[in-house]
């Protein structure tokens, strides 16, 4: 498989959303009697349901607790970082008004500057009860040299969900300067469910879900205010890394019975790259940059990268998004923008039915085809204009 690139090397030739179309079906149905739940599953419990497939990215620019409980009373599911400014100020509101405000040759400092701030553990509970008030599933998330500290502390204040995400997630994590996170004691002790990020390999998920977690986040660098990708030169595309993990997870069902989602994260801004990803194999999608520009979100219309406060290897950046609406305009419409980045759940439902597919897991089904034409065919005024499918 693969191509040479030159003498003894070959490359995979990898896609990404630009670069493919999903056919229309045979059979239509009528988007309104389509099922678009999501299911996460929990050990000797009933699973984790959602009536949507869209979890919205654990950014400091994107959630906060005021904007997963909305999230949770739509439909779908906020995660909370524990390691940003809602865990290191009382009140973190001055810290983001700080980075909103930074000039852009400054801003990275600045960011890098407010994250030295101690986490206070104490607001890992209270953060967690605020959650926990507003109704819905509680989520949050940390990296995974913190994840037994900070879960442990989740758990007993009240947490549904945790999350352990980094750049490039293993089981097999070598490291002489720190106790690496023992995944399968992990998932074992812990009450709750685990999902775990971000992968990209058939191999790699295979063997992340043999360590009992419940859900495997797929992408590494195609986040709008990612950088990982120029800095470390870093993954592969999100269209190619979903098909290939969507297997893995087939074959580990196929071999122990046990179905554990994959969740396509970063890269998707319109509805239309959401429904392809859904399409490649995903059971949900992690969304960033089209829920911060939420009137909701605390990043007031900017969004920056998880990795951009990083000491010594900044891996992100701050970006300006714009507020173009409300989260439920976002989520549900009715869209004021004609960019297909509002009303993301319409978009899934109407293209579910333009396929035929009543069920995700029917969606995931769909033709697909290597169109690499297909948003510039016949769209030069568009294109010209700025406008619909000519934005970015």
């Amino acid at each position: 498989m693969g191509m040479w690139i030159g003498r003894n090397r070959k490359a995979r030739v990898t896609y990404g959303f630009d670069e493919i179309a999903l056919v229309p079906g045979d059979v239509t149905i009528n988007p309104n009697e389509v099922d678009t739940s999501f299911i996460i599953p929990r050990r000797d419990q009933e699973p984790l349901r959602l009536k949507i497939p869209i979890i919205a990215s654990a950014m400091d620019g994107v959630t906060n607790v005021r904007f997963c409980i909305e999230m949770a009373k739509l439909g779908g599911l906020g995660v909370v970082n524990l390691e940003g400014v809602q865990t290191r100020y009382d009140d973190p509101e001055d810290a983001l008004a700080q980075i909103v405000k930074a000039d852009k040759g400054t801003v990275t400092e600045q960011i890098q500057k407010l994250y030295t701030q101690p986490i206070k553990e104490e607001l890992i509970a209270k953060r967690v009860q605020e959650l926990r008030k507003g109704g819905g599933i509680v989520a949050v998330s940390s990296i995974p040299q913190k994840a037994e500290r900070y879960a442990a502390i989740a758990q007993e204040a009240g947490a549904d969900l945790f999350v352990v995400q980094s750049t490039v997630s293993t089981v097999r994590h070598i490291s002489t300067e720190y106790k690496s996170l023992d995944l399968a004691a992990f998932t074992k002790n812990s009450r709750i469910p685990i999902i775990i990020g971000n992968a990209v390999t058939y191999e790699v998920v295979l063997e992340l879900m043999e360590n009992g977690v419940s859900g495997v986040l797929i992408g590494v660098g195609p986040g709008a205010a990612c950088t990982s990708r120029g800095v470390l030169g870093l993954g592969v595309p999100q269209v190619t890394a979903t098909v290939d993990c969507a297997a893995a997870r087939d074959a580990f069902f196929k071999k122990t019975g046990r179905y554990v989602p994959i969740i396509t994260d970063g890269g998707m801004s319109k509805g239309g790259d959401v429904c392809k990803a859904l399409a490649c194999g995903s059971d949900a999608v992690m969304v960033g940059s089209a829920f911060a520009k939420a009137e909701e979100a605390p990043g007031r219309g900017h969004h920056w990268g998880m990795a951009t406060p990083h000491a010594n290897l900044p891996r992100g950046t701050r970006i300006h998004v714009g507020v173009t609406g409300t989260l439920k305009q976002i989520l549900f419409g009715p869209a004021t923008v004609d960019d297909g980045s509002q009303n993301l759940v319409g978009a899934i439902m109407t293209c579910m039915g333009n396929v035929g597919a009543s069920t995700i897991k029917e969606f995931q089904e769909t033709e697909i085809i290597i169109a690499p034409s297909i948003k510039s065919e016949g769209k030069l005024f568009q294109t010209v204009q700025g406008v619909g499918m000519g934005t970015r």
